[in-house]
């Protein structure tokens, strides 16, 4: 998920927005925090001819704002000098996190861009960019590139639910019911299960397809009910 905020004294608008269609760039579109490490990192790059103001937190939730307690950045504030790169660190505070399967969190970084101070009626454009945090602890049984492969759908009061008995989150890229995809494919956390909307046909065809820890697609997965 990634948004623009255009701020003009206190108005703010909102629409979708590519990552580094606003200078910024950066490194990935999640972040794994493997359980062995003390801390993950997330590249930035600055390719453009001006500075940014560069912010990051990390939350439970995607639609807020609000730093979480659970994880820190450093630098949480920083100045990205045009034509240079960086990194923000993620840090585990010390809070205890499930040790049996992965947490799922969102890391954001916003980049806000210099000011010319000889503009008139100066317009910000502030871009912020939220991805997924996965926090994988040491020693988690299975292989997690494969675990989209067993996800188990059912078919249940004219609906369809999919069940993830793996201990790993699983992003879905897309799911078709008889050949006909989904409009919102969700995300199915470890040992939980979803619901994916209505389906009438009997004995449907299911396929779908995951995004791995590297932001690629899977190879398309087939099931009849």
């Amino acid at each position: 998920m990634r948004r623009i905020f255009l701020c003009c004294s206190a108005l703010a608008l909102f629409c979708s927005l590519p990552v580094a269609q606003a200078g910024v760039e950066i490194g990935g579109t999640r972040v794994v925090y493997d359980g062995k490490m003390k801390q993950a990192t997330i590249g930035i790059n600055n390719p453009d001819d001006k500075p940014y103001l560069i912010q990051s937190w990390v939350n439970k939730r995607a639609d807020s704002d609000d730093a979480g307690e659970m994880f820190i950045t450093t630098p949480p504030l920083f100045r990205l000098e045009p034509h240079s790169q960086n990194s923000v660190r993620i840090a585990l505070t010390g809070s205890t996190l499930p040790q049996d399967r992965e947490s799922v969190y969102w890391l954001n970084i916003k980049s806000i861009p210099s000011t010319d101070k000889n503009a008139s009626n100066d317009l910000k454009i502030a871009v912020k960019n939220t991805m997924k945090l996965f926090y994988r602890p040491a020693g988690l049984p299975g292989d997690p590139a494969t675990a989209y492969q067993k996800v188990e759908f059912k078919q249940r009061d004219g609906k369809l639910f999919a069940f993830n008995p793996t201990a790993y989150s699983v992003s879905f890229y897309d799911v078709k019911i008889n050949g006909v995809a989904l409009q919102d494919p969700l995300m199915v956390l470890p040992k939980e299960e979803v619901s994916l909307g209505s389906v009438s046909a009997r004995a449907p065809e299911i396929s779908w397809r995951a995004i791995n820890d590297f932001g690629g697609i899977s190879e398309e997965q087939k099931v009849k009910l």
